[in-house]
């Protein structure tokens, strides 16, 4: 899970990136707005945004970045200001804390507003995440970019983990009654280049000499 830290504090910014980073999830930082609009894009599945940037109003930022699709978000503040907290529920947010809090609750805080997001389909072998609702891919924190065939080749493997799958298998799963139309070669030049895209330097996608292909850590 990608969580976007919008934070000016410094101290409380690297606090929250170690605690969310021990738990797993991968972060994406941002000191300012500035930092935030050039770093952050609704790729996330999560962010934790401050009420007061230097640069801006973090509500009216929250605004701008789900342009493009909704966000979850938890908005921080120095001050228990009803206006505010309204404001932010009114845009959009998921849950509202104010400083100071506990590290420990944000987390449940976290936890909570991800289960409820959980409905989408999210796929993970290793450092490459699949989100097979919007068609992308990630090895970390970098978005891969795919063709179709690509695609439905990671969603095949990535569906059938640690399953010794034939070339024959894939080409009637990937091509279907088309298959007898494609040579046998074509499988193992499309795995090649899958596994240079995904920067396959843990040889998540393997060879299973004289059977086939296999996709685990």
């Amino acid at each position: 899970m990608r969580i976007g830290i919008i934070e000016d504090d410094n101290l409380l910014r690297k606090a929250l990136d170690t605690s969310l980073k021990n738990k797993g999830y991968i972060t994406i930082l941002a000191g300012s707005r500035k930092e935030a609009i050039k770093n952050i894009d609704s790729s996330v599945d999560l962010l934790i945004v401050d009420i007061g940037l230097p640069d801006g109003d973090g509500i009216n930022l929250y605004q701008e970045l789900q342009k493009n699709g909704r966000i979850p978000a938890i908005f921080l503040t120095a001050k228990d200001d009803e206006k505010d907290m309204l404001k932010a529920f009114d845009t959009g947010a998921d849950d509202y804390v104010v400083k100071p809090f506990s590290i420990k609750v944000l987390l449940k805080r976290i936890e909570v507003v991800l289960k409820r997001k959980s409905n989408e389909n999210i796929f993970m072998c290793g450092q490459v995440m699949l989100y097979s609702d919007r068609k992308q891919v990630f090895v970390g924190e970098t978005e891969i970019s795919l063709t179709l065939k690509e695609y439905q080749l990671l969603e095949y493997f990535i569906m059938n983990q640690n399953q010794v799958l034939t070339k024959e298998m894939i080409m009637e799963n990937i091509w279907g009654i088309d298959s007898e139309f494609i040579d046998l070669n074509t499988i193992s030049v499309m795995i090649s280049r899958l596994k240079k895209k995904l920067n396959d330097s843990s040889n998540v996608i393997s060879n299973v000499f004289g059977m086939g292909y296999r996709m685990g850590e």
